[in-house]
């Protein structure tokens, strides 16, 4: 790899150990991968945060770091954590689990990096501009940022991203190049989508594509143009059934008239209602969740005001979760919507979700969730069962005489 005078410095160790060890690792990983050289970024997004994921070992080695005065040079945000830091306690998560997340959050603080800890940092003001380089992890955001926003990343681990945000460089192969970011299967959808249909869809694409990019045609003249919450839904389950990290949508990526030049030559899927509909049975498990889970992606404020909105003036018969960012909480907080949805007996939670908190621990056994993704890491991560279904269906709402 080719390092620029500044670059060298920082390997050769003469910004501290904590930059040189950062350097090293993103110079391995451009070994690896075999690029010519590094990219400046604009931005991080680090995962490595769930304590359930990266244990004591990950904990020690943030210390370290922290101590050795690591400090991020591009804003930078978490992914969540494994539980919510501010209502732990009343929501039940376990006490040690909780101390010790409080530690690793911590750690990163001291590095400069903002704890807001959620997957959808586009929707808290990490926004990086079209064809900007920038260093994400957290598969639904890299899919979001390369897809939707135009910027380029790879899928950064945890390590890579923080160390990328330490040095304001990552290597230069994959996403960041042109060659990478083209299609390599179209899909056709002759259905109209709306709701989990995003999320079966992407589930259904994700097993067929693998780590490629794919190309989607809507066919049906009826649909309705799909927004920030629809594609943020899409995405996360590209990127969880399959390894994608960027797809183009006809009409509405703004990739895609570069992205169709290349579309005539490639192997053509067709998505029909009926392959939805199987999608979607084969994602649950079960039938009747005792914790209905919504935001996996989190919860943007559009989609609390709904629920809010059908909760208004009623009563839950069946546990429910929100999961957002702490930003997003304190929005929803003003408009009235938390006070709503409390009332009803749910709860609006900050900084995890129904994937990397400790569920398996708090007496679960059902979860019910809108999300592929979820529904695709909840049997395997938490080793429970799923329902999923539109949130709508999931919610059970208390009779009038019901205690």
């Amino acid at each position: 790899m080719y390092l620029t005078r500044e670059e060298e410095k920082m390997y050769s160790g003469e910004y501290g150990p904590a930059v040189e060890k950062s350097m090293e690792i993103l110079v391995a990983l451009g070994d690896i991968y075999g690029a010519d050289g590094m990219v400046e970024i604009v931005s991080a997004q680090i995962a490595g945060v769930s304590y359930k994921t990266i244990g004591d070992a990950g904990l020690e080695y943030l210390e370290e770091l922290a101590k050795e005065g690591a400090q991020v040079v591009v804003p930078s945000t978490l992914n969540p954590a494994g539980v919510d830091l501010d209502q732990g306690p009343e929501l039940g998560f376990p006490p040690e689990f909780t101390k010790k997340q409080l530690l690793i959050v911590e750690a990163y603080r001291k590095m400069g990096i903002s704890t807001t800890c959620t997957c959808t940092p586009y929707l808290v003001g990490n926004v990086p501009l079209l064809g900007s380089h920038v260093a994400w992890s957290e598969s639904s955001a890299v899919c979001y940022a390369n897809s939707v926003l135009g910027a380029r990343t790879n899928r950064e681990g945890g390590p890579g991203a923080l160390s990328a945000a330490i040095c304001g460089r990552t290597p230069n192969y994959g996403y960041h190049l042109d060659q990478g970011r083209v299609p390599n299967l179209m899909v056709e959808v002759e259905t109209p989508l709306k709701g989990a249909d995003y999320g079966a869809l992407g589930y259904l694409v994700g097993k067929n594509v693998g780590n490629g990019v794919p190309y989607f045609r809507l066919l049906d003249k009826t649909q309705i143009k799909p927004q920030v919450n629809q594609l943020k839904a899409l995405g996360a389950a590209l990127a969880s059934s399959g390894a994608v990290a960027l797809y183009h949508m006809e009409n509405i990526t703004p990739e895609y008239v570069e992205a169709l030049k290349h579309v005539n030559a490639l192997d053509k899927l067709t998505v029909t209602r009926e392959d939805l509909n199987n999608t979607r049975e084969k994602l649950s498990t079960s039938q009747k969740p005792d914790l209905v889970c919504l935001g996996c992606p989190h919860s943007s404020l559009e989609e609390i005001k709904e629920v809010a909105n059908e909760l208004e003036g009623k009563q839950l018969a069946n546990q429910l979760w929100i999961c957002t960012s702490i930003s997003i909480k304190a929005a929803a907080d003003r408009m009235g919507y938390t006070q709503t949805i409390e009332n009803a007996g749910g709860h609006v939670v900050c900084d995890t979700c129904m994937v990397v908190a400790p569920i398996e621990d708090m007496g679960f056994k059902v979860i019910g969730v809108n999300s592929a993704k979820a529904a695709n890491y909840v049997p395997s991560m938490c080793g429970l069962d799923v329902v999923f279904d539109e949130w709508e269906n999931l919610i059970a709402i208390k009779k009038p005489d019901q205690k």
